[in-house]
């Protein structure tokens, strides 16, 4: 039979010292051993892997040492250690809640805290997996946990503290156990290469501590794994991704580049590489923006600390980080986002990938257009074929639009007049001013035009708007306000808008209206009934607000129902209008029943 023991049982840690990533626990317990100020129950609790059972083993093993430290750690000498360490210890008793969750296991458990420990000074009970006991066994426990006798000790254990009740949580002092970094399980896992004489990449040990995903004991089993195949008792990085299948760092440099460079075709090849290699489109993605962010963290040495790589990719990195700027790490990220989200819903999966990767690749010209745009923000866009007619300056030179987007200048080119003051046009730059006088440009300035651009349009119609006369007068409020009330669809709001009053006082435009509901209705139509007017008057200074008028409210008591008319009051009624009838009634002697 083998003697291999794996990794994650090899090199437990005996000691406080030795724990990884928990210092915040260490030394807290450390401190209430000094002090001698020791609950009775404990509540470990935190991601899987990260040392509550071991922490709890630990606090074990010393609240019974015979000779403890000076540091308050466990001897390792005394019969109550030497116990421990062979697993022969009665003192110390764990449970299993995930298999003894019932009301019977812990009564069982109550049974045995009544007996006092044979050897030592507590009697030590650790709970595992505490969150999985029933309701009634939590009960159970109650009164145990909250007053034991003054040698028991309990510590639970669990990964999922919201299923706990709160009673429970209320008799224990908790202890939040976090998730291990990267850089603290590279360097336990450099210091068992050490024991064990292996050589091992920095990149690669990299790779397995962020495989884990802040788990030592997932670390400490992947790190068997890659061992049992290395060759040569050497690490590599290659051999790391192979067994791991994870993409290289390689790809996405190269990538990133391509992407810099506007080279959609490399673009397309690579990605089809990484498929053919079997990795899925959406991991593919995940790992471009985690390269992105990368990326972006080495642009400020503030957050340089938040790179979790090796030396040698954080040079790579930063190289990198000096050709990207942050608005196409920004932008990429944000597509890459995007990209994640519909993923899912995608039918046909490698071009929403692939359509994602070429926006990527023409960042930096939608960049280059926005500059321009904030410079210029009467620049005349033209939607064709990419062709810009050259519109001459103020100096007598054309410019046209750069084809590529390095390039922020335009070039100048030959004057096309060389008398100082008159200027020779072409025909499709006359007509590209004409149109700008059209639309109320006072000053013609230099206009580029390029491909893919429309946004202007809309600011120089804006502009033309300003320039026009207000027509906000209450005769055209309510021209307006009629045709607005006869496109809506809905009838009780045309009804709303029929019936209300309007008022003009300024540019503030009272409506009044004789019930909540209809103020609810106008209300909730407020911001599109004040943009179609705003557009329609010229004037976008109106507000309008809606108001309740008493006047046009209802009279509750005109409506109030009218009570019954009794048997005497009809007869009276029908003596006013028929006299006849009170002498139909002398005559045959006629009287009305009581």
């Amino acid at each position: 039979m083998s003697n291999f023991i794996v990794s994650a049982r090899k090199y437990r840690p005996q000691r406080f010292e030795d724990v990884v990533g928990q210092q915040h626990v260490a030394g807290t317990l450390k401190n209430a051993l000094a002090t001698d100020h020791v609950a009775h129950a404990f509540l470990f609790t935190g991601p899987r892997g990260v040392g509550k059972t071991t922490c709890a083993r630990i606090l074990a093993k010393i609240l019974n040492c015979e000779q403890r430290t000076h540091d308050f750690e466990a001897c390792n000498t005394c019969s109550s250690c030497k116990s421990f360490n062979e697993s022969a210890s009665f003192n110390i008793i764990e449970l299993d809640a995930a298999s003894n969750n019932s009301v019977e296991h812990i009564r069982a458990l109550t049974e045995q805290v009544r007996f006092q420990p044979q050897h030592g000074r507590y009697k030590v009970f650790i709970i595992d997996e505490v969150h999985m006991l029933s309701n009634q066994a939590f009960n159970a426990f109650l009164k145990t946990l909250e007053e034991p006798p003054p040698y028991a000790i309990f510590i639970l254990a669990t990964t999922e503290k919201h299923k706990i009740i709160p009673t429970i949580l209320s008799r224990c002092q908790i202890f939040d156990f976090r998730r291990i970094t990267v850089a603290d399980m590279v360097a336990h896992l450099q210091a068992i290469c050490l024991k064990e004489n292996l050589e091992a990449d920095g990149d690669a040990l990299h790779i397995i501590a962020q495989k884990a995903d802040g788990a030592l004991r997932d670390a400490l089993s992947i790190f068997d794994r890659i061992t049992a195949g290395a060759a040569g008792k050497k690490i590599t990085y290659e051999a790391v991704i192979e067994n791991l299948n994870v993409l290289d760092y390689d790809y996405y440099f190269q990538l990133t580049d391509a992407l810099l460079t506007e080279d959609s075709a490399a673009i397309l090849q690579l990605f089809d590489q990484i498929l053919r290699k079997g990795f899925e489109p959406d991991t593919f993605v995940h790992g471009l923006a985690e390269h992105l962010r990368n990326i972006l963290v080495c642009k400020d040495p503030e957050t340089l600390s938040l790179l979790e790589v090796g030396e040698s990719l954080r040079e790579r990195y930063h190289q990198q980080a000096t050709l990207a700027p942050p608005s196409f790490l920004l932008t990429a990220l944000n597509i890459c986002n995007d990209c994640d989200i519909h993923f899912k819903t995608a039918r046909h999966k490698r071009l929403h990938v692939e359509m994602a990767l070429l926006k990527m690749c023409y960042i930096n010209r939608a960049t280059f257009s926005g500059e321009q745009e904030k410079k210029n923000p009467e620049i005349r866009k033209q939607v064709g074929n990419g062709n810009a007619t050259p519109i001459s300056n103020a100096n007598g030179y054309s410019e046209r639009p750069t084809q590529t987007p390095s390039t922020a200048t335009p070039v100048p080119l030959q004057p096309i007049s060389n008398n100082g003051n008159a200027i020779e046009l072409s025909r499709d730059a006359i007509n590209s001013i004409s149109e700008a006088v059209k639309l109320g440009l006072k000053k013609a300035e230099t206009i580029s035009l390029r491909l893919d651009a429309y946004d202007t349009a809309v600011e120089l119609e804006e502009a033309h708007n300003a320039t026009l006369q207000s027509r906000l007068t209450l005769d055209n409020v309510r021209a307006e306000w009629m045709l607005y009330a006869k496109s809506v669809e809905s009838k009780l709001m045309r009804l709303a808008l029929t019936k209300a009053d309007l008022q003009l006082e300024g540019k503030i435009l009272t409506v009044l209206v004789g019930s909540s509901i209809d103020q609810n209705n106008i209300k909730a139509e407020l911001s599109r009934l004040t943009d179609t007017l705003r557009k329609k008057l010229n004037d976008v200074a109106l507000k309008i607000t809606v108001a309740l008028d008493d006047s046009k409210m209802p009279d509750l008591l005109a409506t109030r129902p009218v009570r019954p008319l009794t048997a005497k009051e009809k007869l009276d009624q029908l003596k006013t209008i028929y006299p006849l009838v009170t002498l139909l009634m002398d005559r045959f002697d006629l009287k009305l029943d009581d």
